[in-house]
């Protein structure tokens, strides 16, 4: 049994949430090296809003997808005690939304306010923040009595220290666990000196812990470099960013791996949980750095996927025994999946192994539509469709009851919509009565539409309300919903 315990943000090292660089494969090899608590890159509230939480049985983690299909985050069991999830918010309603939405995947939730690049402070997130203490003073309360995990926030100083100080005790009032203070301010750069000073006059004005970042350039260029860092600003903790990425065993007491180890036990988990090879590129490339100009590094370069790159480390048969093993377990799980589906299944379901082609039909008409008018026409209900998605390969299948029978084609389709024409193409030729196809000729509901049309022009024309009955109006935007006919 595992036990929840609330994570300690006190003499720990920590990775750094990085853009592009805070994917899965690197927390965890983070972890592997010795880091106590690793941070996701940050991702915004709204594209968050969006995602399905979907259990991937393929590779035992869990994913956030987004309605295109692209997981935005993954995460898995391994590091499920220790990872931060860092969130882009201005709005505090979205910010615990998103919390709640991920908070038992994660061990606590961090807002940045510290990210000075505009495609966060655009929106009033990251930095933009620091100038609106009544907003990061919402935004916090809110998280921290909205969920169950501990709440962070990372910042960035402000010109004054007396500013800093007196911002970060209004922001240790909200209750949050933790603080992270980059220590410059948000118009510097790397190359600019981190002020330890001022992480030092916050560290010692503020009871709860503060983690030190920014000291890659200056400080941390070994592990025994952490503490001096940690010592310099008196922080309880220090987060480590640019140095991790160029060679993430910067977390590993006995020194550093060589570089070539560290860069293909990073492939190995890229490859392991299906990282997408322009994210393992950038990473690759970052910890190549000055022998980016080596054949080795030119040929990462020109790699357009992750056998690519795999092949440039010499990796090739690492890759396609890891992907076999995954194809295989794939088919494993479909064929158990079809066989409970099997045991499952309502023998009184009629099924038939059909798909909707919208190229076999007219424009702006469908099945679903055909199915609609003909129970109009018998004076039945109208079809009720159930649509269920399968967590293995997010693939639907929808069930249709018309005239208490249900009809389902026994393909999954990609989405929602294209299940229930096919489940309505199943009713219709299982009760022989015409679809809608091309091939059956001369199309009634086309010619009805045309009629509508023409007496809509008519009817503008002599200037007559144009007002219906309700009943009537919905029955319209049922149908123009299932015609995928654009607003005028």
């Amino acid at each position: 049994m595992t036990v929840n315990t609330p994570l300690c943000f006190r003499g720990k090292k920590i990775l750094a949430p990085m853009v592009r660089v805070g994917a899965l494969p690197m927390r965890l090899l983070a972890l592997d090296y010795g880091a106590d608590i690793v941070y996701c890159e940050e991702l915004i509230d709204i594209k968050m809003l969006q995602c399905k939480r979907v259990i991937n049985e393929v590779l035992e983690t869990v994913d956030f997808v987004a309605p295109n299909e692209r997981v935005v985050f993954r995460t898995c069991e391994r590091e499920r005690q220790r990872v931060v999830f860092q969130m882009g918010s201005a709005d505090a309603e979205r910010a615990l939304a998103v919390a709640k939405l991920v908070e038992s995947d994660v061990a606590a939730i961090d807002i940045n306010m510290g990210c000075p690049k505009e495609y966060s402070t655009k929106a009033g997130m990251g930095a933009a923040l620091l100038s609106d203490p009544d907003k990061i003073e919402s935004i916090l309360t809110t998280l921290v009595k909205g969920i169950c995990k501990p709440v962070t926030c990372k910042i960035r100083i402000l010109p004054s220290v007396e500013d800093t100080v007196n911002l970060v005790k209004r922001i240790e009032k909200t209750g949050i666990a933790a603080i992270a203070v980059h220590g410059r301010k948000k118009e510097e750069r790397p190359q600019h000196p981190v002020h330890c000073d001022v992480i030092k006059a916050i560290s010692e004005a503020v009871s709860i812990p503060v983690i030190a970042n920014g000291g890659s350039h200056d400080f941390i260029k070994e592990y025994a470099d952490i503490e001096t860092f940690q010592k310099a600003t008196a922080a309880s903790s220090v987060m480590i960013a640019r140095a991790a990425m160029w060679n993430p065993s910067i977390f590993r007491k006995e020194g550093f791996c060589p570089l070539k180890d560290v860069m293909q036990d990073y492939i190995k988990y890229a490859v392991r949980y299906d990282n997408h090879y322009t994210n393992t590129k950038y990473c690759l490339c970052q910890m190549l750095r000055e022998q980016l100009e080596t054949t080795q590094g030119k040929k990462l370069h020109a790699a357009q996927s992750t056998q690519e790159i795999c092949e440039v480390f010499e990796m090739g048969d690492f890759y396609e025994e890891t992907t076999a093993i995954f194809e295989a377990k794939k088919t494993s799980l479909e064929t158990k999946t079809q066989d409970e589906d099997d045991q499952m299944e309502d023998p009184d379901v009629i099924k038939m192994a059909v798909r909707f082609d919208k190229r076999e039909y007219p424009p702006q008409i469908t099945p679903k539509m055909y199915l609609l008018e003909w129970c109009r026409k018998e004076k039945h209900p109208q079809p009720v469709y159930e649509t269920v998605q399968r967590p293995l390969d997010r693939l639907f299948c929808s069930v249709v009851t018309v005239a208490e029978r249900k009809y389902r084609s026994t393909l999954w389709d990609k989405s929602k919509k294209l299940a229930e024409q096919a489940a309505a193409i199943v009713c219709l030729r299982t009760l022989g009565v015409p679809e809608g196809k091309l091939c059956e000729g001369e199309n009634h509901l086309i010619n009805k539409r045309k009629r509508g049309d023409q007496e809509c022009l008519i009817n503008r024309d002599h200037g007559e309300d144009l007002a219906e009955p309700s009943h009537k109006k919905a029955n319209f935007i049922e149908e123009t919903a299932d015609m995928n006919v654009p607003k005028m």
